[in-house]
């Protein structure tokens, strides 16, 4: 995978960042999403690549990225932390402006960064998601049911963890399978990534990224909106035909 790209670790001051990079052009950051890696990418970013200069990233906490420990108040991993992670990957190699592109966890982490750091994100992509609040806020059964997880992997530690961890694998492969595309259409060395990485590491970081979500990532929103602060780049959303979100929201609306 990522034939022509070269592999690099890049340190922050509160994190060490995994991460692809190839192609010329414009910068462009893809984040991943849940419980995936930077492979995810695999067969995007080399047509990218004729075009852009493309930085795939492992988010904290997934991957080969550094996996701290969760504080007790989960700002560890705050998207505001996260966000921050990936802002420092991207001055490291000499970007100060860039586009950014995120699915799922990557699109939550994206839409925070371009919150956060408006004079460098000049563009910003997030596929498949509504914006957080608005899930907590309006969450109904059918949700509720497809989303289990998120209500799951944010009870107190280490009950997710534990149960997780007694079948790693099992877990992964059933929410790998069960989002629009069975098993056998993953490329066995991308889903080969996601099973070397699902580690009991990442475990705890994805709850503790998705406890963040339901607690510290919720006040920040909040404070956001209070001040009237929006996304003031080009936004495009994207989100699947047959999937949850086109399922469950009105996301034109």
């Amino acid at each position: 995978m990522f034939e022509g790209f070269e592999r690099e670790r890049v340190t922050t001051s509160e994190a060490e960042v995994e991460l692809v990079r190839g192609g010329d052009g414009p910068p462009v950051l893809l984040l991943h999403g849940y419980p995936q890696t930077h492979s995810m990418w695999h067969l995007v970013a080399p047509g990218l690549a004729e075009d852009f200069t493309v930085v795939a990233t492992d988010l904290r906490g997934y991957g080969d990225s550094s996996k701290p420990f969760g504080e007790e108040d989960h700002s560890t991993y705050s998207k505001r932390a996260m966000a921050a992670d990936q802002a420092s990957v991207m001055e490291a190699l000499g970007f100060d402006t860039f586009a950014v592109v995120g699915h799922d966890r990557g699109g939550r982490v994206g839409h925070r960064m371009a919150l956060d750091y408006p004079g460098h994100v000049t563009k910003l992509a997030v596929l498949d998601i509504v914006p957080t609040r608005h899930v907590f806020e309006t969450v109904g059964n059918d949700l509720a049911t497809a989303y289990y997880h998120w209500f799951f992997l944010i009870q107190p530690y280490d009950l997710p963890e534990t149960l997780i961890g007694g079948n790693p694998s099992y877990y992964l492969h059933k929410k790998l399978g069960s989002w629009g595309s069975s098993l056998d259409k993953f490329a066995p060395e991308a889903l080969a990534e996601y099973e070397r990485c699902f580690d009991a590491a990442t475990i705890h970081a994805s709850c503790e990224d998705y406890r963040a979500a339901s607690s510290i990532d919720l006040v920040h929103d909040e404070k956001d909106r209070e001040e009237g602060r929006k996304i003031e780049c080009p936004l495009l959303t994207l989100w699947g035909g047959r999937g949850v979100m086109e399922k469950t929201y009105d996301v034109e609306a």
